[in-house]
């Protein structure tokens, strides 16, 4: 399973587009965030995905800010960074299956502004090693 090298990620199994290779935000301080590749295999057919948060609400790291629900189970979204959120692919609220086929590309969830240096984020390698664990 691929795990993308310039991302970062999260033990929930969210990753981070946008960071720098120290895990800096970028200028305008916008990331983008999405569920793994692991976590959309372990769920199995993601059926439904509900965001509480909308554009313009702050989300804080660590905490749910929604519900993926697949045919086999349904699982907290957790944010990985806070902030403000900028935008929702509502392609993937309408058709949540984007997901499964493409999580780190057209599967992206929500993009937020940073408002705090993100903390415990791992990179590809630890992430890598926290699912062979698993």
């Amino acid at each position: 399973m691929s795990v993308p090298e310039q991302l970062r990620y999260s033990e929930e199994h969210e990753w981070v587009a946008g960071l720098d290779s120290a895990g800096q935000a970028p200028e305008d301080g916008i990331v983008t965030v999405g569920i793994t590749a692991h976590a959309a295999e372990a769920l199995g057919e993601i059926v439904y995905l509900e965001l509480q948060p909308s554009e313009g609400d702050t989300v804080e790291a660590g905490e749910p800010c929604g519900e993926v629900e697949s045919t086999k189970s349904v699982s907290d979204l957790y944010s990985p960074v806070s902030g403000e959120i900028t935008a929702i692919n509502t392609s993937v609220v309408d058709e949540p299956s984007v997901i499964n086929d493409d999580p780190y590309g057209e599967g992206w969830i929500f993009k937020v502004r940073i408002s705090e240096e993100p903390g415990d984020l791992l990179d590809s390698a630890a992430y890598d090693k926290l699912v062979e664990e698993a």
